[in-house]
C-alpha cells in the first residue's frame, strides 16, 4: 500500500483530534484541587484518597488529573529546565473569560500576564505548584486577523482587562 496524502504517516492528524486532558504532579493534592475547584470552577469527578483526583467541566470524566505519586512535598522545576510551560483552557465565549477574571479578581489570584492575539484573548497565571496556565477564548474564525497571502497574522498586544471586567 502507497502513502498518500490522505493516509500516508505524513498526513496530517485527524482535523476532530483534540487534547482530552492534562495530568499534573503536584505537591499537595488538596490545596492543588481547591484551585481547580474553587478558583478555575471545575468540578471533581473522582477521587483516590490523598493521592490523585479528577475534575472536569460539563459531566466529562476529566479534563485535569492531579497526583502525587512522584511529587508529594516536592518543589516545582527550576527555572531553565525543560517542562510543561502552560496548560491551556478555552472558554466558550468572551463573556464567559470575564467571569473567568473575576473570579480570579475574588480570589486575589494575580495574573502573570495578559494578551490579545488577534486570534484570541487570554489570562496567563501560575497554579499553586508553579505550573503556567492559560484562559482564553477564540474569537470567531472570520474575525481572525489575515495577511494578504490568508496565513494568520497572530500577534500580542495587551489585554484591556477594565473592557474584559465588563463583558
Amino acid at each position: 500500500m502507497s502513502d498518500t496524502a490522505e493516509s500516508g504517516p505524513s498526513a496530517p492528524i485527524d482535523p476532530e483530534t483534540v487534547v482530552g486532558h492534562v495530568h499534573l504532579k503536584v505537591a499537595e493534592l488538596d490545596r492543588s484541587v481547591r484551585f481547580y475547584s474553587e478558583v478555575l470552577g471545575f468540578e471533581v469527578t473522582n477521587r483516590m484518597g490523598s493521592q490523585a483526583a479528577f475534575l472536569s467541566a460539563g459531566g466529562y470524566h476529566h479534563h485535569i488529573g492531579l497526583n502525587t505519586w512522584e511529587s508529594e512535598g516536592g518543589d516545582p522545576p527550576a527555572a531553565g529546565t525543560t517542562g510543561l510551560y502552560h496548560v491551556a483552557f478555552r472558554y466558550p465565549n468572551r463573556s464567559a473569560l470575564a467571569k473567568a477574571l473575576r473570579r480570579l479578581d475574588e480570589f486575589s489570584i494575580p495574573l502573570e500576564g495578559a494578551a490579545d492575539h488577534g486570534v484570541s484573548e487570554a489570562l496567563y497565571l501560575r497554579d499553586p505548584d508553579g505550573n503556567g496556565v492559560e484562559l482564553y477564548y477564540d474569537r470567531p474564525r472570520e474575525e481572525w486577523p489575515r495577511g494578504p497571502d490568508g496565513e494568520i497574522q497572530m500577534f500580542t498586544k495587551a489585554l484591556d482587562l477594565v473592557d474584559l471586567r465588563g463583558a
